[in-house]
């Protein structure tokens, strides 16, 4: 099992832009891939991207192409998701997820660690 803490949330507005870490602790995280969710209120938790353990492959959710940058520092134990051009429409708590496996996936199932979760609020 990996503990998961997410930072960097907060209030910002629309068309600007915040970075989201997430620091990793407990077993090897190299060992891990990687991904980003959010969930809206009222509404289910939805994919935003992922990136493998090399960090040589990473996915992300139409919504989000183009304007958000998954990464990871594996000497630092830390994932994170350069957001930019945020919209109202991106307001959500975000999650950090890890899954013990080489690849990225978009399945929510087959995260096996959760964070709990950073509040990001756009303003229009």
């Amino acid at each position: 099992q990996v503990q998961l803490v997410e930072s960097g949330g907060g209030l910002v507005q629309a068309g600007g832009s915040l970075r989201l870490s997430c620091a990793a602790s407990g077993r090897t995280f190299s060992s891990y891939a990687m991904g980003w969710f959010h969930q809206a209120p009222g509404k289910e938790r939805e994919f935003v991207a992922a990136i493998s353990r090399s960090g040589m492959t990473t996915l992300y959710a139409d919504s989000v192409k183009g304007r958000f940058t998954i990464s990871r520092d594996n000497a630092k134990n830390t994932v994170y998701l350069q957001m930019n051009s945020l919209k109202p429409e991106d307001t959500a708590v975000y999650y950090c997820a890890a899954r013990n496996g080489v690849a990225a996936v978009v399945n929510r199932a087959s995260y096996d660690d959760w964070g709990q979760g950073i509040q990001v609020t756009v303003s229009s």
